[in-house]
C-alpha cells in the first residue's frame, strides 16, 4: 500500500427505523459524533466534508449542528449509490493532498410507501402511487421473474436470502427489523408482485451513518485496527429500455453496470471474488441480492439455488452477505444506506460483531450497490 493511500478510522451509526420528532441532519449528528469518538479525533480536525440525502437538499448544512470550523462541504447524491460515493469523494479528497483526514456522512428520513411516491425519483406525478402503481415493486418483481426463468430459481430460493436477512437482523441489536422469520413463513406471505412477496421487500425509513477516513501512513495515530479502502467505483448503464430507474434486465449486449463495477473493483484491489470474506450486497428486495451474487462475480448465472440451500451466504457459510440484516431488516434511508454497508464491514473486520462475527478472523469486505438511475458501485476494504 502506497503511503498515499487512505484508512478507515472510525464509523458511526444512527440506527435505522422511525424516529418521530427527530430530524435527519439531527440523525446525522448523532452518527458523526458517535465515527469522531470511534476514530479519536475532535470534529476540529475534519478537514474535508461529503454528505449525501434523498430528501434533504443541503445534507452539509449538518455543520450548524457539529460546529462552524470552516470545513468544506459538499452534497452528494447518486441514487441508491450515495454512500459508496461519498465514501469515495471524500477518500479521493485526502489521495489529492487537500485533507489529511475526511468525513463521509449519509443521511435521509423518507416518509412511509414506495419510492415511487417520491416525484423528486421517479418524475410520475402522485396519483401513480396513490392508485397503489408503485414503480419500484413492479420493476423488481418484473426483473426477478423473468431471471427465475432464464436460470432455474425456484421461489424457496428468494425466500430463504429473506429469512436469513431477519435471522441476521435478530442478531443485530441495531436492526429495525429484530423478528426472524421462517422460509415459509415469507413465501406464505401475500404477494405483492409476484414472485415477490411482503417481507421480500425492504422498506424505505430513517437513519444515518458516517465514517472518519485518514491517509494511511496517518492512521495508526488515530487507532490500532485501521481498514483501509482498496478500491471504490462507479458505473452507470450503457444500454436499458426495459425501465426507468436501475439497471437493464440481463442483455448480452449491455450487462448490469454492477459487472462493470465489479470486474474494476477486482482489478483495482488486486484480488479476486474468491478472497472476499464477507459481502453486503443490495438487497432492496429478495430477488435483488440473488441476481446480484452473479453479477457481483462469486457465483454463476443459476448457481444460486443451490448455494443458498447449502447455507453458503449464512454468517457461518463460505462467503457470509448482509450479516447485519441487509436492507430488508434494516430498512432503506437512501443516503445512509451505502455508509451502513461500510459500517458493518468494518465491524466485521475488527472482529466486533458480537453474536453475528464471522468466524476466522475475516480480511477482506467487499460492498455492493446500485440505484437510480441504473448506477452501480463497489468497494472493498481489507485489514
Amino acid at each position: 500500500m502506497a503511503p498515499s493511500d487512505v484508512a478507515i478510522i472510525g464509523t458511526g451509526l444512527h440506527p435505522f427505523g422511525r424516529y418521530p420528532g427527530k430530524s435527519a441532519l439531527e440523525m446525522g449528528e448523532d452518527a458523526v459524533i458517535e465515527a469522531l469518538a470511534d476514530a479519536g479525533v475532535e470534529w476540529s480536525a475534519i478537514q474535508a466534508l461529503y454528505a449525501g440525502s434523498m430528501e434533504v437538499k443541503n445534507p452539509e448544512a449538518i455543520v450548524g449542528l457539529l460546529g462552524l470550523t470552516g470545513v468544506p462541504g459538499r452534497a452528494v447524491f447518486t441514487g441508491c449509490a450515495t454512500g459508496a460515493t461519498s465514501l469515495a469523494m471524500a477518500a479521493h479528497s485526502i489521495r489529492l493532498g487537500d485533507a489529511d483526514i475526511a468525513i463521509a456522512i449519509g443521511l435521509d428520513k423518507h416518509p412511509r410507501g414506495a419510492f415511487s411516491d417520491h416525484p423528486s425519483v421517479s418524475g410520475l406525478p402522485g396519483w401513480y402511487g396513490e392508485a397503489g402503481l408503485f414503480l419500484t415493486t413492479h420493476f423488481f418483481g418484473m426483473k426477478i421473474n423473468r431471471y427465475m426463468h432464464d436460470f432455474g430459481i425456484t421461489p424457496i430460493t428468494l425466500a430463504r436470502a429473506a429469512a436469513k436477512a431477519f435471522r441476521n437482523g435478530a442478531a443485530n441489536p441495531r436492526a429495525w427489523r429484530r423478528t426472524p422469520m421462517t422460509a415459509e413463513q415469507i413465501l406464505e406471505s401475500q404477494y405483492l408482485n409476484y414472485p415477490l412477496t411482503q417481507y421480500m421487500y425492504c422498506s424505505p425509513d430513517e437513519g444515518a451513518a458516517a465514517v472518519v477516513l485518514a491517509r494511511a501512513d496517518l492512521a495508526s495515530k488515530y487507532t490500532d485496527k485501521p481498514i483501509y479502502l482498496r478500491a471504490s467505483t462507479l458505473f452507470s448503464r450503457r444500454e436499458g429500455a426495459f425501465e426507468l430507474l436501475s439497471p437493464s434486465l440481463p442483455l448480452e449486449t449491455a450487462p448490469s453496470p454492477t459487472v462493470f463495477a465489479s470486474q474494476a473493483a477486482y482489478e483495482q484491489a488486486g484480488i479476486g471474488p474468491e478472497d472476499v470474506d464477507v459481502a453486503q450486497l443490495q438487497d432492496t428486495d429478495a430477488g435483488s441480492e440473488i441476481i446480484h451474487l452473479a453479477e457481483n462475480g462469486f457465483c454463476k448465472d443459476g448457481e444460486q439455488e443451490t448455494l443458498l440451500a447449502e447455507g453458503a451466504t449464512e454468517i457461518g457459510g463460505k462467503l457470509p452477505v448482509n450479516t447485519d440484516g441487509g436492507l430488508l431488516a434494516n430498512g432503506e434511508p437512501v443516503g445512509a444506506s451505502g455508509l451502513r454497508q461500510i459500517h458493518e464491514l468494518v465491524t466485521q473486520l475488527r472482529g466486533r460483531a458480537g453474536d453475528r462475527q464471522v468466524a476466522g478472523s475475516p480480511r477482506v469486505g467487499y460492498a455492493h450497490l446500485y440505484g437510480a438511475p441504473g448506477t452501480a458501485a463497489v468497494t472493498i476494504l481489507s485489514t
